[in-house]
């Protein structure tokens, strides 16, 4: 069976977009990032270049430009969340039409803010577990051993998102479409936020982090998942324990890259989301809210 050609506009070609950008290229779909004119000149002329011993090594050609000026199937939105206002400028809603939104965004409160401004039916949050570098413009180093995405959006047409995922399938990525999109987010949030805060607090990445400092990783973890499971999606800390203990060892979190290279922090996003849904349902959370408040003092 023939599948259709799409056309994707991916918003942030970093070390998400960048890979992404580059996967859908190589299966054949028309690509266009979008980014300043430096990154935007760069990737016209050479491509994305990935390196992963997942993926292999292999060179992909894109179309660049500085916002989007036509039609496009969807829009991977694949900036940080501290850089997602200025990002969406380059999306002019005359252009953007029918295009599925598609935030890859970190945390759980960015698809409500998404449709204060766009149609429901058109915001389509999605998931991605990965480990992706962007090393310089063009370069993309993918160090996980996986890639898996999960696309949701309760008010999106449903056969919409089915032939987005084929297509990231077909790319090489492990795409699936969930029913609950509350469920889609919280399940990345319960793996992501102790990921996320521990080792930017504590400098390490999580081989480090699960051995010296396992009881404060199996607190966060705890505490995690009862807010997550308050708010209506059950989580099983011992499985996100579990699911640690099989990472590689040197694996970082992209907040811990973010800290060791002086970018501005997700902290909002991720921890802040944390701890706004923990206090909105009583849940108790001392050691979030420590972590939480060590870190603010400590970037702030």
């Amino acid at each position: 069976m023939t599948h259709p050609r799409l056309t994707v506009a991916i918003l942030g070609p970093g070390g998400v977009g960048g890979l992404l950008a580059a996967l859908l290229s190589r299966a054949g779909h028309r690509v266009i990032c979008l980014s300043g004119e430096d990154t935007a000149a760069t990737l016209r002329e050479h491509g994305i270049r990935v390196r992963s011993g997942h993926f292999g090594d292999f060179t992909a050609p894109v179309e660049a430009d500085t916002e989007l000026r036509t039609p496009a199937d969807a829009v991977l939105i694949t900036v940080k969340q501290t850089a997602l206002d200025d990002a969406l400028k380059r999306v002019p809603s005359e252009v953007l039409g029918d295009a599925l939104l598609v935030p890859f965004l970190n945390g759980v409160e960015h698809p409500a803010a998404l449709r204060a401004h766009h149609r429901r039916e058109l915001v389509a949050p999605a998931v991605i577990r990965v480990e992706s570098t962007r090393t310089a413009p063009g370069v993309v180093d993918h160090g996980s051993p996986f890639a898996e995405i999960d696309l949701s959006g309760d008010p999106v047409d449903r056969t919409r998102l089915e032939t987005l995922a084929v297509a990231l399938d077909e790319a090489g990525l492990r795409a699936r479409v969930l029913d609950d999109e509350t469920e889609a987010l919280w399940a990345k949030l319960t793996f992501l936020a102790p990921f996320a805060l521990l080792t930017t607090r504590h400098a390490l990445p999580i081989g480090d982090l699960r051995t010296a400092h396992r009881d404060e990783l199996t607190a966060l973890v705890t505490e995690t998942a009862a807010i997550s499971t308050a708010v209506g999606a059950p989580a099983d800390p011992a499985r996100t324990l579990a699911r640690y203990d099989a990472l590689p060892p040197g694996m970082k979190s992209s907040m811990q890259r973010d800290a060791e290279s002086g970018r501005p922090l997700e902290l909002d996003a991720i921890g802040g989301a944390l701890l706004r849904a923990a206090h909105a349902h009583e849940v108790p959370v001392p050691v979030a809210e420590r972590v939480v408040r060590e870190l603010t003092a400590h970037t702030g």
